[in-house]
């Protein structure tokens, strides 16, 4: 732990940079149901509870909209929030401050003047240092990216900001977002505000770390083994890894296309304190953009399922060792989604293992063939520690072998489509283990193949799936949060996020303890 102290305290000193640079609308249920809540409400109404930093999203827009609060002032509460609380944590990189204040008086006056506001007018926001934001190299943890100078802002940038979000900062990640733990040459660590002894999660460490300590009140992220699940986990909060397509990306400044299974297996998405930010903030990313060629666009709501929603409680394999607090966190979770009328059954998942293997061999042998040895020139040996553990339970395949996986990924979709004609949605673990400390991936190859495969496997399997699988806390266990997943069928991000809603109800919104722990 010496070397963490050392890097929290040099993160601590290192100011932050300033920056000095100046679509169909989907009108589905869930647009009606975020639209509503943040209908404009009569100006005498009361200002939620508390700081304006400690409110929602939902809240934060509503209150703008009603006059009861100013962009300008609710910007200001957020940095405010922010240069207080992020020298100890180093999860905001980029300090936007200047640009979020002009952008907040852009933002009262076009509210003077009448018309139609986007569901985030005013609403603070955070945005991860891997996607383009015009004018500013897109570094993705990596000092020899510096070069890489965004043209425009990447389409979850371009959405939020139309919407009316106003970005106050960029958050860390790890070298080229490859690694579960926040960590970089440039940046620094990024520390976990319940506890710097526990990882804040990866590659969206930042944006997890930044939203559940109050900066900003949706942080974007984004995912391909669990980069939104795993810090949402890890730092108390709510997210939702959405289907493949659903939020439009692209990076201007890439020097090359994404190959074809890293794009099929990655999503965009939001980290909130609230399932309703999340909610709110996939309606606002998931608008229409040209430059994604598999963009879908799906409604975001479907049909609601007959009678009592069957939840499958997923057993798990004989070979993970659960820690007693994660099965008790599974049961506390199964009880609130009973508790609001559904009907939860242990069943075993389709193939669970043989997803992640896929999965692993998927993206490991694409990762190689394509991008290892330009990556291992440029990275520190941290890096090379942590990619060659991630290597180790990997099938090194020929083109034919590497043809058949992808061909059994059809396979492993289609059965997982065919389970949730019963089971709807399926309640999973993040992790079945206590969360890492914080560089727990550069201990040794066989720790970080722990950490994949005997941990957080539920996590990453489901990116090879495409399937979309929320986040939501339940407990406390020793000071430190434990989440649970739900996951649904393709398009049906509405079902997994009703679940989670379900339990937040009961469980609660674990960031106001938080608060009072930091304070």
């Amino acid at each position: 732990m010496a070397k963490t102290t050392t890097r929290k305290k040099a993160a601590s000193k290192k100011p932050a940079k300033t920056s000095n640079k100046k679509g169909a609308s989907r009108k589905g249920i869930v647009a009606k149901k975020a639209k509503k809540a943040t209908r404009l409400e009569p100006a005498s109404s009361r200002r939620p509870k508390g700081p304006a930093w400690q409110w929602s999203a939902v809240e934060t827009a509503a209150a703008i909209r009603s006059g009861a609060i100013s962009a300008v002032e609710t910007v200001e509460a957020h940095l405010e929030r922010m240069h207080a609380i992020n020298p100890r944590l180093n999860a905001v990189v980029v300090d936007l401050s200047e640009e979020a204040l002009k952008a907040a008086h852009a933002a009262d006056r076009q509210r003077a003047k009448g018309g139609e506001l986007g569901l985030l007018h005013g609403v603070p926001v955070t945005i991860k240092e891997n996607v383009d934001y015009e004018g500013r190299p897109n570094f993705n943890g990596v000092p020899a990216n510096e070069d890489l100078i965004a043209p425009s802002d990447s389409p979850v940038v371009r959405n939020l900001k139309k919407a009316g979000a106003i970005v106050i900062g960029l958050t860390n990640t790890p070298e080229f977002s490859f690694r579960g733990f926040t960590d970089n040459p440039l940046h620094g660590l990024t520390l976990n505000p319940w506890d710097p002894n526990i990882t804040c999660g990866g590659s969206s460490g930042g944006a997890g770390s930044a939203v559940a300590a109050g900066i900003g009140t949706i942080a974007h992220g984004n995912d391909i083994g669990g980069s939104l699940r795993w810090p949402a986990h890890c730092n108390g909060i709510a997210t939702i890894k959405p289907t493949q397509g659903r939020i439009p990306a692209f990076n201007g400044s890439a020097t090359a296309e994404r190959p074809m299974l890293a794009h099929l297996m990655s999503a965009q998405g939001p980290l909130a304190r609230h399932v309703a930010d999340v909610r709110l903030a996939l309606e606002v990313m998931s608008q229409r953009d040209p430059r994604d060629p598999w963009w879908v666009p799906a409604p975001l709501a479907g049909p609601k399922p007959k009678g009592p929603i069957k939840v499958a409680l997923a057993k798990i394999p004989d070979d993970m060792d659960v820690d007693p607090q994660v099965t008790a966190a599974l049961r506390h979770a199964a009880d609130h989604l009973e508790r609001s009328g559904y009907r939860v059954s242990e069943v075993e998942v389709p193939d669970i293992n043989g997803v992640w293997q896929t999965w692993c061999d998927i993206i490991t042998n694409e990762t190689v063939v394509m991008q290892e040895a330009s990556m291992l020139k440029v990275t520190s040996e941290d890096f090379h520690k942590a990619w060659g553990g991630m290597k180790t339970k990997a099938n090194l395949l020929d083109l034919k072998a590497w043809m058949q996986a992808t061909a059994a990924r059809n396979g492993h979709i289609r059965a997982w489509q065919l389970f949730f004609e019963e089971y709807p949605v399926v309640l999973a673990p993040t992790t079945v283990k206590p969360t890492p400390g914080p560089r727990e991936d550069t201990v040794s190859p066989e720790r970080v193949r722990e950490i994949f495969w005997g941990e957080i496997r539920f996590i990453s399997a489901i990116n090879v799936l495409g399937l979309p699988g929320a986040v939501v806390p339940v407990a406390l266990h020793d000071g430190k949060p434990i989440g649970v997943q739900l996951i649904a069928g393709r398009y049906r991000e509405d079902l997994a996020l009703d679940a989670a809603a379900a339990i937040e109800k009961r469980a609660g919104v674990l960031a106001h303890r938080l608060w009072e722990q930091m304070a």
